[in-house]
């Protein structure tokens, strides 16, 4: 029986450097499937604005496979059930996909996995979505680390991650017949779109899809990357690559990324760069570290990695949560950060620790409440990405910022957005105040605020909380968890 297989698309929506894929082309013929079951994934099912981008990912996926002579199937789960039944359908000798690495679904797989090969069907998964596998990269002891800075020496200690491999330009597949036997759900009936249409913010700024992606990279890396290592913390500007939205449902893959940058800087190996490029690659070791971190820890999404902290004491205040959410703190810097989230389902990375440190520090509220509300309103939500910056933020993980170091809004607002251009981009109610007034507003002058038009408390709200004095709080708290230490 000549081979067929099938491959299981998930977080790894490309043809281009997709090892699954790849190894089911040189066999023989390629039935592509996505299943939808988000159920599996529970807690940490796809958020609203994630499901939004993947339905655009799967239409752009749809395409390019159709032009390549494999259309894909859709179909819901439960996921081992599907891939059983098209198995029969098809007369599968072979079922591939790319490996993830959240904690749910490596027990989901395995369970798979183990049920598809006892019913006499080849079972192959590949990496996908990493440069290095997490069991790979440990320390001399074996075990995996908790610091940043040596895991990426080790990282750059390795040989470079293999080289990417080009997409098929033709999939061989099933005969017309077989075709037609098995189904496919239409992409609507998923429900991925929002049935209130609050997305057109997110429609304006960004287009799912591989060809995007590879658009997005080029762009970055013929100028942009040149002045990322100071620009990445200015959110005024247009500094960094935006890749992470592609990156988290596989639109591209790290080892592309990793060539492209080094590419570009004259093909050197990455331990020899320096400057910028040296800077971007960091950020893609950054994010193999959350992975490492997820994989070898996995109960971090929800407790944290260092236990002591458990014992901190957080606060319940769902007045705070909700002015935070919607992004009427007071704080001009932390409102335009949670505002930018709210339209465009992203916000800029500085930004990010920005409002992170106040929700943590200031309000001293849970990080787990913080991460839950990116989870939903990112549309890069990467569950590894989102409890290592939140554990870090909250100085409770793996190579976390002490718990002592609690940004200030206002100066951080006035040293990475000057002019207040950011700002005024997503608070226009602030939009006429001057650079000296915008990042304080209810510290500005009177008679600027009345040029303005703009009265405190009425216009824009009042702080929710003296900066001074929640950092004295915050402190005070955390003597609860070093006298555990004792």
């Amino acid at each position: 029986m000549p081979p067929v297989t099938i491959v299981w698309f998930r977080h790894d929506l490309r043809l281009d450097d997709n090892p699954a894929l790849a190894a089911a082309a040189a066999r023989g013929a390629v039935v592509p499937v996505f299943i939808w079951e988000p159920g599996e994934e529970a807690p940490w099912e796809p958020g609203a604005a994630s499901c939004w981008w993947l339905h655009g990912a799967l239409e752009s996926l749809a395409r390019q496979l159709a032009a390549a002579g494999a259309p894909l199937l859709i179909r819901r789960g439960p996921s081992l059930a599907a891939l059983r039944a098209l198995a029969s359908e098809v007369s599968a000798t072979h079922v591939a996909w790319n490996r993830r690495y959240e904690p749910a679904v490596i027990k989901r797989d395995t369970q798979i996995k183990q049920s598809l090969i006892t019913a006499g069907l080849q079972v192959e998964s590949f990496n996908g979505s990493l440069l290095f596998e997490p069991q790979q990269v440990a320390t001399k002891e074996g075990k995996p680390y908790q610091v940043f800075t040596p895991f990426w020496r080790s990282l750059l200690a390795r040989s470079e991650p293999a080289e990417p491999v080009a997409a098929p330009s033709r999939l061989a597949t099933l005969p017309a017949a077989k075709r037609a036997a098995a189904a496919s759900v239409a992409l609507g009936e998923l429900d991925l779109l929002p049935r209130i249409d609050w997305a057109g913010g997110m429609r304006s700024l960004w287009r799912p899809g591989e060809a995007e992606a590879k658009q997005r990279l080029e762009q970055f890396v013929s100028g942009p990357i040149a002045a990322y290592g100071t620009a990445r913390d200015r959110p005024d500007q247009t500094g960094t690559s935006a890749l992470s939205p592609h990156l988290h449902y596989g639109e591209i893959s790290p080892r592309r990324i990793w060539h492209a940058v080094r590419a570009g800087a004259g093909g050197r190996p990455a331990k020899e760069l320096v400057g910028s490029a040296e800077v971007y690659l960091r950020e893609i070791g950054w994010r193999e570290f959350a992975t490492h971190l997820l994989f070898h820890f996995p109960h971090t999404p929800t407790q944290p990695l260092r236990a002591d902290y458990a014992r901190f004491p957080w606060v319940d205040d769902p007045v705070g949560l909700r002015a935070w959410q919607r992004g009427r703190t007071g704080y001009p810097v932390v409102d335009a950060g949670m505002r930018q989230l709210w339209e465009t389902g992203w916000m800029h990375n500085r930004v990010r620790m920005i409002v992170a440190s106040f929700l943590v520090k200031d309000l001293r509220i849970s990080w787990q409440e913080g991460a839950r509300w990116f989870w939903d309103t990112l549309l890069d939500a990467d569950l590894a990405a989102n409890t290592l910056g939140w554990q870090w933020a909250a100085g409770c993980g793996a190579d976390a910022a002490p718990y002592f170091r609690i940004f200030n809004p206002t100066s951080q607002s006035k040293k990475f957005d000057p002019d207040g251009l950011y700002i005024k981009r997503y608070v226009p109610e602030l939009a006429q105040l001057s650079a000296a007034d915008i990042h304080e507003p209810a510290a500005g002058r009177p008679l600027e605020l009345e040029r303005a038009g703009m009265r405190i408390g009425r216009d824009y709200p009042e702080p929710i909380v003296n900066h001074a004095e929640a950092r004295t709080r915050a402190l005070a708290a955390l003597k609860v968890v070093s006298a555990g230490k004792r």
